[in-house]
């Protein structure tokens, strides 16, 4: 089922889809958030978002509630930026305690204020709402899977270490530098959500990308339904 998920900037429409859920009483099941594009120049992940989204369309094999948001930042995917159309970076603009109004680099531009951007907006609601037991989301950098486990869970290192075992990502508690405002801390440290930050080797081919991750993502997934 599609689903509004949000509005951009521009006034585009950003769209969700869920998988696994059930009409009527019934025994809730686990609930993952999956992002992809949240930084429109990471066409990774806006690529591999959308090879889980077409698999997925074909056959549901979910066993737990997914909703997947491939293209996150729609205004930035179709400008190939960063930011969104107000140049913001949406990973420094959520309302964490960290939060700074300073950018470190030009590309950073952590907004106004906290939460100043309607993508963001509506991703809080959602998790405000929807209370996800699981987020994980989709970049590109150098292939490396960025754990946000809060105090006793294991859950992110878990389903990275199942997608780890056929790519051969490097596993990392810290992406290496600072990220105020970012999802891993609102979400993973500030809210109690396991938050997996999935960085995909960047410059693949789109070819290249879904052959070494759409496998280890539904190996990801496996092990997230097994928790």
């Amino acid at each position: 089922m599609s689903f509004l998920f949000g509005m951009s900037v521009n006034g585009l429409a950003i769209s969700g889809h869920r998988f696994g859920f059930q009409s009527g009483p019934s025994q809730k099941k686990k609930h993952m958030l999956m992002l992809g594009g949240v930084h429109g120049d990471e066409v990774e992940g806006v690529v591999l978002a959308n090879a889980l989204l077409a698999a997925l369309l074909q056959k549901d094999t979910t066993e737990f509630q997914l909703t997947l948001v491939p293209s996150f930042n729609v205004d930035g995917v179709l400008a190939k930026t960063r930011g969104n159309a107000n140049g913001v970076d949406l990973n420094r603009n959520l309302p964490t305690k960290d939060w700074s109004p300073e950018a470190t680099t030009p590309r950073y531009q952590p907004g106004p204020s906290p939460l100043s951007e309607p993508e963001n907006k509506a991703l809080v609601d959602f998790i405000e709402k929807e209370k996800p037991d699981f987020i994980l989301s989709l970049h590109s950098w150098k292939p490396l899977l960025n754990i946000n486990d809060p105090d006793g869970s294991s859950v992110c290192q878990q389903v990275a270490t199942a997608i780890a075992s056929r790519t051969g990502d490097v596993i990392e508690p810290t992406i290496g530098y600072s990220t105020p405002g970012c999802l891993g801390t609102y979400a993973g440290f500030e809210r109690g959500i396991p938050t997996l930050t999935y960085e995909i080797e960047r410059g693949l081919s789109p070819k290249a990308v879904i052959e070494k991750n759409l496998a280890a993502c539904f190996d990801g997934f496996k092990k997230f339904a097994s928790i």
